[in-house]
C-alpha cells in the first residue's frame, strides 16, 4: 500500500503552533510557502522513491562481508538521489550549505523520510546528530572540514556512546584515547549498537566517539569527545587511507533490518579532540538531545503509515452486515463502531503527537535565538517528544495490526513491520524509564517544579480562550482543566516526596511522563481547535477544520481522561510498588 505524505496537516501544525521566523525587509526569515514546497517535494519524493525500500529492506536487511556492511543495491541509489537533492541540508546553517529552514520544517521533514522507511530514515538522523554537535562544540577547523560534506550528504556521522559493559551506564566506558604527540590521538575500545556504523551509503563516516584520555576522572565526568573518521581526510578534503576502525559485527533485530546496528572495535584509530577534555558527556548530550527529539518524531512516523495502511485497508476489507441495520449484505469494515474507535484512536495519537513535535521544534527554535524561558520549556518538552510519541506508536501500530485482523498476523500484509519497527523506538536514544528520570529529575526536581508550573500555566491559557469559544472547544477545555488538575497534584506530590523517598517518587516517574504527554499533546490539540475554529469562521478549507475539532475531542473525551489512571498510580500506587518490590 502505498505512502502519502500529510502535508496539508504539518504545515496547518507549523502554521499555527511553531514559532516561524518572520521574513524582514532584507529577506531574512522563511516564508510558508517556501517550507511548504520543500516539503511538498520531498514527499512526493519519500513517496515515489523511498517508500518502496521499507518492504525490500525487511525482507533482505543489512549483511556484513568482512568489514562492511551491505545494504540492497536500491538503497544506494536511493541514496545517492537523496543526497544530490539535498534533503539532507534542510535544517541546517546556510554558512555551511544547509537550506537554513526552522526546527518545525525540519521535524516535518524527518516524519515524512522515516514513515517511508524508517531503516533508511536513520542514516540522515544520526547525521543530523552529528552536524548538531559539531556546529555547537568544534572548532573552527573542525566545522570547515566536515560539516559541508556531511550537510550535503556526501559523508554520513555517528554517535558512538556505549560498550559491552556500559549500557546507558555511561560512566562506566573504558574506551581510551592516548595522546598521539601530532595533536590527535590513539582511540581503541569496543562500541556496540553504533546505528550505521558500518555501511557503503556515504564515501566516508564520522564517527563521535566519547573515550577516556590519561588520568581523566572516574565516572562520566572523566569522558572526552572525539571525532574519529572512517577515512582520514587529507589536506584537500578528500578522504585517504583507512582508519583503524572494524565493524566485527552486524545485531540481528527484531525490526529495521536495513539499518546496520554495527559493533566497531577501535584499535589505535586516530581521533580529534573536539572541545576540552572531560567534557565529552556534556558535549555529546547535545547530539542526544536532537537524537531523542528525532526518535520521538520517528513514533510520529510509523503511527502515520500504519494509520494509512489501516485506513486504506478498512476501507476495502468487506465483511460482516452493519450492527444499525443499515445494509442487508457485508460491508466495508470501516463501518463497524469499534473498528471506528480503533481507527480514530490511531489517528487522534498520530496527529496528536504530530503536534506536540512541531510545537517543541518551535520552542526549540526560540531557545536558539536565545530566549533562557525557551529553552527551559523546549529541554521540559523533548523528553515528552521522545518517550511519549514512541510508547504510543507501539499503541497504533498494534491497532493498525488489529484493525487488519488476522490478515495482520501475516507478514504479506506489510502492517506487521510496522509493529516490529516501531518497537525499538521507546529504547533508542535512552529508554522511556530514562527520559522518565530526566523529566523528573532534571527538569523538575531541579528548579522546584517552576517550570512544570509554568507548563501548566500555559496550558490553564488555553482552557480560557476555549471556554469563550464554541461547544466542542468548551469540551476540550473541560477535560483539559481536569487533566490539568491531575498533573498538577501529581506535581505537588513528587515534590513532596522525591527527598523522603526517592524510590517513590522515582518508580513513579514513568506514570508522570505519560500524564504529562498526554496533557501536553492534548495541549496542542487544544491550540489546534482555536486555530481551525478561526478558520472556519472564514469559511476555509471545511472539511479539512472540521475533522481537526471532531479529532481533538476525540483525544479529549477518549484518551486524555487516562490522566487519571496515571495519577492515580502516581499518587496512590506508592506503597502497593514498593511492598511488591519486597517480593521479588
Amino acid at each position: 500500500m502505498t505512502y502519502q505524505a500529510p502535508i496539508r496537516d504539518i504545515m496547518f501544525n507549523i502554521e499555527h503552533l511553531a514559532a516561524m521566523p518572520e521574513p524582514d525587509a532584507a529577506g531574512g526569515g522563511i516564508e510558508l510557502a517556501d517550507v511548504e514546497a520543500a516539503l511538498d517535494a520531498l514527499g512526493r519524493f519519500c513517496s515515489d522513491v523511498i517508500a518502496p525500500l521499507s518492504r525490500i529492506g525487511d525482507e533482505t536487511g543489512a549483511r556484513l562481508e568482512g568489514a562492511e556492511a551491505v545494504l540492497p543495491e536500491a538503497y544506494r541509489q536511493a541514496y545517492a538521489q537523496f543526497a544530490e537533492m539535498g534533503w539532507q541540508s534542510l535544517p541546517h546553517p546556510e554558512a555551511f550549505g544547509g537550506m537554513g529552514l526552522p526546527r518545525a520544517a525540519a521535524a516535518a521533514a524527518t516524519e515524512v523520510l522515516n514513515a517511508a522507511d524508517l531503516s533508511f530514515g536513520l542514516c540522515p538522523l544520526l547525521t543530523d546528530g552529528a552536524v548538531e554537535a559539531l556546529l555547537l562544540t568544534g572548532s573552527d577547523a573542525q566545522k570547515q572540514l566536515y560539516l559541508q560534506r556531511m550537510i550535503s550528504g556526501q559523508w554520513s556521522g555517528t554517535m558512538n556512546l556505549t560498550e559491552p559493559q556500559a549500557g546507558s551506564d555511561l560512566g562506566r566506558v573504558r574506551c581510551k584515547a592516548e595522546p598521539a604527540g601530532d595533536g590527535s590521538y590513539a582511540v581503541s575500545g569496543t562500541k556496540i549498537f553504533i546505528t550505521y556504523g558500518a555501511h557503503g551509503l556515504t564515501e566516508n563516516i564520522i564517527h563521535l566517539v566519547l573515550a577516556r584520555t590519561p588520568g581523566a576522572p572516574a565516572g562520566p565526568k572523566g569522558l572526552s569527545l572525539f571525532i574519529v573518521p572512517k577515512f582520514l581526510v587529507k589536506e584537500d578534503g578528500t578522504p585517504g587511507r583507512r582508519n583503524a576502525v572494524t565493524c566485527i559485527s552486524l545485531e540481528h533485530k527484531l525490526g529495521v533490518r536495513a539499518s546496520p546496528t554495527a559493533v566497531l572495535e577501535y584499535n589505535d584509530a586516530t581521533g580529534f579532540l573536539v572541545g576540552e577534555e572531560n567534557r565529552g558527556l556534556e558535549y555529546m548530550f547535545v547530539m542526544m538531545r536532537a537524537a531523542r527529539f528525532s526518535v520521538g518524531v520517528q513514533g510520529v512516523a510509523v503511527s502515520e503509515r500504519a494509520c494509512q495502511h489501516a485506513m486504506q485497508y478498512a476501507q476495502e476489507r468487506v465483511q460482516s452486515r452493519p450492527v444499525d441495520g443499515s445494509a442487508k449484505d457485508a460491508v466495508s469494515i470501516i463501518r463497524h463502531p469499534d473498528v471506528q474507535r480503533m481507527l480514530l484512536r490511531m489517528r487522534a495519537l498520530t496527529e496528536g503527537g504530530r503536534a506536540l513535535a512541531v510545537a517543541t521544534a518551535g520552542w526549540l527554535d526560540l531557545a536558539g535565538q536565545g530566549s533562557s524561558e525557551a529553552e527551559d520549556m523546549a529541554e521540559f518538552l523533548v523528553p515528552l517528544v521522545k518517550a511519549f510519541c514512541t510508547e504510543r506508536s507501539l499503541e497504533v501500530t498494534s491497532l493498525a495490526v488489529q484493525v487488519h485482523g488476522g490478515m495482520g498476523f501475516i507478514e504479506e500484509t506489510g502492517v506487521a513491520q510496522f509493529y516490529r519497527d516501531a518497537r525499538i523506538l521507546p529504547i533508542y536514544e535512552g529508554t522511556t524509564a530514562i527520559q522518565a528520570n530526566d523529566l523528573l529529575g532534571r527538569k523538575v526536581l531541579r528548579d522546584g517544579g517552576a517550570t512544570a508550573r509554568r507548563f501548566a500555566a500555559l496550558v490553564a491559557d488555553t482552557e480560557q480562550k476555549l471556554l469563550a469559544g464554541t461547544v466542542q472547544g468548551q469540551a476540550v477545555a473541560k477535560r483539559l482543566g481536569q487533566a490539568r488538575g491531575m498533573f498538577e497534584t501529581s506535581l505537588d506530590w513528587l515534590l513532596q516526596t522525591a527527598e523522603k523517598d526517592p524510590n517513590a517518587a522515582y518508580g513513579a516517574s514513568v506514570p508522570f511522563l505519560m500524564l504529562t504527554g498526554n496533557l501536553a499533546t492534548a495541549w496542542q490539540l487544544g491550540r489546534s481547535v482555536l486555530a481551525a475554529t478561526a478558520k472556519l469562521e472564514q469559511g476555509e478549507d471545511t472539511p479539512f477544520m472540521t475533522r481537526k475539532i471532531a479529532t481533538a475531542v476525540f483525544y479529549a473525551q477518549h484518551i486524555l481522561v487516562e490522566c487519571t489512571a496515571e495519577s492515580q498510580r502516581i499518587t496512590d500506587g506508592s506503597a502497593s510498588l514498593g511492598d511488591a518490590a519486597l517480593t521479588l
